[in-house]
């Protein structure tokens, strides 16, 4: 391979970010293998024009471990690290791992040249323990472990995972005061990781207004949003942002969704007459009112049962009516089913489908929905696929409200559970509803029509 200058290589990289030529392409031109532009374009953009400006460099053995610590602590690639600390080539990155792991901290000393200079004893005495001088030692490091934990009390307020750029936001806060090396050991980051943050904080944030609006949405939904909606969201307050790259900014602010959860069983065995399935996992609905879904689910508070009997509506993931009881009683479906009958216009005939539930056989409940026009559908025996959709919306309930907040009592819980069945028809939006919340979509279909 031909040797290029500076220019070559910087015209090269300009000749990728017009945007017009792939990797691929430009490489073959120019007589390189891909991965070596690939190397070059990374570096211009950690460094510029500096990142190919570089002398014969001998890295230390302190170097080999910061680079080697930065990747096992940030689970950043070989080829990114390599441009972030200007090493010319990944590959030697690579050499150090296997060195490392094959003979240990001795395969990283840099290879002396020529005759061995006569060594100076250039180890500093440590104080004698006891000592006036041990002990002013000893009350700095105090200090400066206080300072930091102020700082740090700080972050965590915000209720947020604490980042290493957070931590290193905190060094550069007590650079003047203390020395960084003794810092970067009480933060618990690597010395390059803190240089590598303080380069970031030089160049302007080009995703600040971004990061602050994240932060907002992510506040407003009280942390129920995860990226995908979060990228939804942005596009709705005209933001047009790579869903990978919001992950990507989440990941950086300590942003994290909580995950999913159980839901409660209602099966008692046959009880009455089981309905076949109609539904047959069918979720589409081309209009409102067409197929319904729904079960029963319990929350366990304060040494107390509260039970919630929903309907949600397929057309648009929608609760169309809810109702709750201290105990699993027949009521808590047929109140429920009042409420829905209400939702009817003249001409619906949906299909309401769930499991195979005793609220569900009881000849009340079945005399009910042919009273109205309702088509019953029953999920197969212990198959909760055949009811996905109502499954799906119990795990966010649970995993947005039920394990998000604190309840004093069961009563507050209740209250705050009907200001999250409001909260998910009018506000919460979804990627299928083409970013709009359920009653959003609905009347955007009925203004449309």
């Amino acid at each position: 391979m031909s040797k290029f200058n500076v220019e070559e290589k910087i015209e090269a990289v300009i000749r990728y970010q017009q945007g017009s030529e792939g990797v691929k392409s430009i490489a073959k031109s120019i007589g390189v293998d891909h991965t070596v532009l690939l190397n070059w374009i990374k570096q211009y953009e950690h460094h510029g024009a500096d990142a190919f400006i570089k002398p014969y460099t001998s890295y230390t053995t302190e170097f080999k471990l910061d680079v080697l610590n930065y990747i096992k602590e940030t689970g950043t690639s070989i080829r990114e690290t390599a441009a972030i600390f200007n090493i010319a080539t990944h590959s030697t990155i690579r050499k150090w791992q296997n060195s490392f792991e094959l003979h240990g901290i001795d395969a990283l000393k840099p290879t002396q040249k020529g005759r061995s200079p006569m060594k100076k004893e250039t180890n500093k005495p440590q104080p004698v323990e006891g000592s006036d001088e041990a002990l002013r030692a000893e009350n700095e490091r105090l200090r400066m472990e206080i300072a930091y934990l102020k700082k740090l009390q700080g972050l965590n307020s915000r209720k947020r995972k604490v980042t290493e750029q957070d931590k290193a936001q905190i060094i550069y806060e007590l650079r003047h005061e203390y020395k960084v090396i003794d810092l970067v050991k009480v933060t618990g980051i690597a010395r390059s990781t803190y240089y590598y943050w303080v380069k970031q904080m030089d160049r302007s944030d080009k995703y600040k207004e971004v990061k602050e609006l994240i932060q907002k949405i992510f506040d407003e939904h009280q942390g129920r949003y995860g990226y995908r909606q979060i990228t939804l969201e942005l596009r709705n307050r005209s933001f047009k942002i790579n869903h990978k790259t919001v992950r990507r900014l989440m990941i950086e602010m300590g942003l994290k969704c909580l995950v999913r959860m159980k839901k409660y069983r209602s099966y008692r065995g046959r009880v009455g007459k089981i309905a076949p399935n109609i539904l047959e996992r069918d979720f589409k609905s081309s209009k409102p009112n067409e197929k319904w879904v729904t079960d029963v689910t319990e929350f366990h508070l304060h040494g107390e049962r509260l039970y919630l009997s929903p309907i949600l509506d397929l057309y648009n993931g929608e609760i169309i009516a809810y109702n709750v009881e201290k105990r699993p009683v027949y009521p808590l479906v047929s109140i429920m089913l009042e409420k829905a009958f209400k939702r009817l216009n003249e001409g619906d005939t949906p299909i309401l489908h769930s499991d195979q539930g005793w609220h569900y056989q009881m000849k009340q409940y079945q005399h009910a929905l042919k009273e109205h026009g309702i088509t019953q559908s029953m999920s197969r025996k212990g198959n909760c696929l055949d009811n996905a959709v109502m499954e799906n919306f119990f795990g966010l309930l649970k995993s947005e409200l039920l394990y998000l907040k604190e309840f004093e009592s069961m009563e507050h819980f209740k209250v705050e559970l009907e200001k999250y069945i409001n909260y998910y028809n009018h506000k919460r939006i979804k990627a299928k509803l083409k970013g709009m919340s359920p009653v959003q979509y609905r009347t955007h279909a009925q203004v449309a029509a």
